[in-house]
């Protein structure tokens, strides 16, 4: 009883599990799905939490982590996956996909990933919400000079930023004004973990058959995110290493260099054109899981790797 009570107080575990249960049935998915949002904002909320007051006075303190949030996001890990698509993937399902994907922004779960693995949260958050707003412009670019869509909507990126971001900040500055973070700060993990259990198997198992019925197309997707998130990961690390950058904000430099936000991408794939589209986003986001993992496993490992 008490390894399993262990085994479920493990974030890699549970991470790990919810990644196998969504590969082995998806029956359940479709009624988790309505519930990834409230999820996700729920994680966002709790992660917030401990950030201060203080960090949000300073407009100095903003410009620099947004613009870097864009460039990590579009020039290095945009570009990379463009690159790395145009020289291996021929399908042109597939290479619409992976282009989609260089199009949205990070993946907002990188502010909780940063609470998670100790990274610098307030810097991860302002980079984020600076690379959402340079999506408004870029995403629909991307998607027409690249696609030739031309009805991408940016209202959908707003709601998002609002949503998964904005509120979440607007709530957890409520919680620390009226105290009442005190008493969910003990249950801070077992929020974050189980929540994220909940999306990332509702993911997976939605996209379960696309994944199961495409092997042939398999390797080269899974070969691209393999190096747009481990080795691409691995790069900017040690770069920022070499160039002596503090070790919480190399984390989250690393985490918006490598991750993106593949439920958009994958959604905007099957809109735009068929289910075999969707298959980069969901491969990445099964890497998505086992990079968390690894990361989280190298830091508990050795305490000054950030990777």
């Amino acid at each position: 009883m008490a390894k399993l009570k262990a085994l479920l107080h493990n974030r890699n575990f549970i991470f790990l599990l919810a990644t196998v249960s969504g590969l082995l049935t998806d029956k359940a998915a479709p009624w988790t799905e309505p519930l990834i949002l409230p999820g996700l904002a729920v994680v966002m909320t709790v992660s917030t939490m401990s950030i201060p007051n203080s960090a949000f006075r300073s407009a100095r303190t903003m410009i620099m982590p947004a613009f870097l949030g864009s460039v990590m996001s579009y020039l290095v890990l945009s570009g990379f996956i463009l690159i790395l698509t145009r020289l291996m993937i021929q399908e042109p399902s597939i290479r619409a996909g992976f282009v989609l994907i260089a199009a949205v922004p990070p993946a907002v779960a990188v502010i909780p990933f940063t609470t998670i693995l100790k990274g610098n949260e307030s810097f991860t958050l302002f980079s984020t919400i600076g690379a959402y707003l340079t999506a408004l412009m870029i995403l629909p670019l991307m998607a027409y000079f690249f696609l030739g869509i031309k009805n991408i909507d940016p209202m959908k990126l707003i709601l998002i930023t609002g949503e998964l971001i904005l509120l979440p900040i607007l709530i957890s500055r409520v919680l620390l004004f009226k105290g009442w973070h005190k008493p969910i700060a003990p249950f801070k993990g077992p929020i974050t973990d189980w929540s994220f259990f909940l999306i990332i198997y509702t993911i997976i198992g939605l996209n379960r058959r696309i994944i199961i019925g495409n092997p042939d197309l398999i390797l080269p997707v899974a070969a691209i995110a393999f190096l747009s998130i481990f080795v691409l990961g691995y790069l900017i690390d040690t770069i920022g290493r070499l160039l002596r950058v503090e070790r919480k904000t190399l984390l989250s430099l690393t985490l918006l260099g490598t991750l993106k936000n593949y439920g958009l991408s994958g959604g905007l794939a099957l809109f735009f054109f068929n289910r075999e589209s969707s298959l980069p986003s969901a491969v990445c986001s099964i890497f998505l899981v086992f990079y968390i993992i690894w990361m989280d496993y190298r830091q508990k490992r050795s305490k000054p790797a950030i990777v």
